[in-house]
């Protein structure tokens, strides 16, 4: 069975569980918790998948006991398969007890931070040593399925240059200190391609040029060519593939292709389909019929409705809210895509049983939240009007105070978003479970 690590994945780990219950692939929706008590030891899995979300706070939810298994279980033959974050906490950090450290490579710093702010898809370059089998795949025997060659890890019928997508990931620091093979690197944007809430496609192709040399300035994402996106190593017996974009992205077809080939190769795994359905969730149908519950969506397609109507939240695609630089946009998506995928579901009698203990709290904060939300997100559209106004205006520093106050500070999380978001990943689990 495939296990996927849910804590702190949010809409990540929905569209990893969304991708596999589309391929038929026999998954478990497992907690660090549960790995740090010895799940492993009687439920070993045959593919840990671990998807995007916050690294730091994934290896909290391990602790060192279940950070410490998950080492075990690769040095005795484990698979690993991670996305974005999911890449990032197998890498090797300072603290050898807050990552994995499976992979001796390390995450590069940004020199900006504007570099951290890529989405959409991107052209890529399979490497050539991989490009060797784009046609024909090696087989396999059975004995050697447990030492798949990492040129066996690229799909037969990819092109050349696959378009993947990413959804603001960090950056691999590639060092000669182990076995690693790259086998995707970024070469050039696509056609839906942003940096931050810029749509470079949208922009005139000499735009950059004239940029450079009026205001000084160097926007370019050139910054990403020939940058690792997708790599492969050892650790032990056991082999992990890391991945910067996201495979599990809907209706993406290349990403797909690979995913459902990763699943074959490493999990020995027989995907029903290599295309992963778009997601709609605004077409979705509810299922769960509460009045509570209804009222909790209410609340929070408001606080959309006014993040939309004021110009600092768009629909990036249908399934992922976009946002002005500086809101908490990707806050507000998990808020979105937890409700929707779980109203969107026939309760389970975990899910209703989790509900009715929680309802009071998860009610109370999400009123505490979307009050704050709809007072903080008018503030930061009359800030903008007033463009830079005095102090006496909308103090930044006041604005800065009150997204903390809801949100926690950044890439780290807390306040009432941190307490509604761990319920509603919770209540999601057992919904998906």
């Amino acid at each position: 069975m495939l296990h996927i690590l849910w804590d702190d994945s949010h809409i990540w780990g929905l569209l990893a569980a969304r991708a596999v219950r589309a391929m038929e692939i026999p998954h478990r929706l497992t907690r660090g918790a549960e790995i740090a008590r010895g799940l492993f030891l009687h439920e070993r899995p045959c593919l840990l998948l671990v998807p995007g979300g916050n690294a730091r706070r994934k290896a909290t939810a391990l602790g060192t006991a279940g950070i410490a298994a998950i080492r075990d279980y690769m040095q005795s033959g484990g698979r690993y398969i991670g996305f974005c974050g999911g890449a990032g906490i197998a890498l090797t950090s300072g603290e050898q007890s807050s990552n994995l450290a499976i992979c001796p490579w390390r995450r590069a710093p940004f020199d900006y931070r504007l570099q951290h702010f890529m989405s959409g898809h991107l052209h890529t370059a399979l490497s050539s040593r991989a490009s060797l089998f784009l046609t024909q795949p090696p087989r396999q025997t059975a004995s050697e399925k447990g030492s798949a060659p990492s040129s066996s890890l690229i799909p037969a019928g990819m092109p050349a240059s696959p378009l993947l997508p990413v959804w603001w990931p960090g950056c691999f620091a590639p060092e000669n200190n182990g076995d690693i093979q790259v086998l995707a690197s970024y070469e050039r944007p696509g056609k839906d391609f942003w940096l931050a809430d810029l749509a470079i496609a949208d922009l005139p192709d000499d735009i950059f040029a004239s940029w450079r040399e009026i205001y000084g300035l160097s926007l370019t994402p050139a910054f990403l060519t020939g940058q690792p996106c997708i790599i492969h190593g050892r650790y032990g017996k056991g082999q992990y593939l890391l991945s910067y974009s996201h495979l599990e992205t809907p209706d993406s077809p290349h990403a797909n292709l690979w995913l459902a080939h990763l699943l074959r190769v490493l999990g020995d795994f027989s995907p029903v389909c290599e295309h992963i359905p778009p997601w709609q969730p605004r077409a979705d149908a509810f299922l769960w019929e509460d009045p509570d519950m209804e009222a909790l969506s209410r609340m929070f397609e408001e606080v959309l409705h006014t993040g939309l109507k004021h110009g600092l939240l768009f629909y990036r695609t249908d399934w992922l809210v976009g946002w002005r630089t500086g809101i908490p946009g990707a806050n507000l998506n998990n808020i979105w895509a937890d409700l929707n995928s779980i109203r969107s579901l026939i309760p389970t009698n975990a899910a209703k049983a989790y509900w009715d203990e929680q309802r009071e709290r998860i009610i109370s904060v999400a009123g505490m939240l979307h009050k704050g939300c709809v007072q903080y997100l008018l503030a930061e559209r009359l800030s903008m009007t007033l463009g830079d106004p005095p102090p006496s205006l909308v103090p930044a520093a006041a604005l800065k105070k009150q997204r903390e106050a809801l949100f926690g500070p950044a890439m780290r999380s807390g306040g009432p978003y941190q307490t509604l978001i761990d319920l509603l990943d919770n209540l999601a689990r057992l919904q998906l479970s």
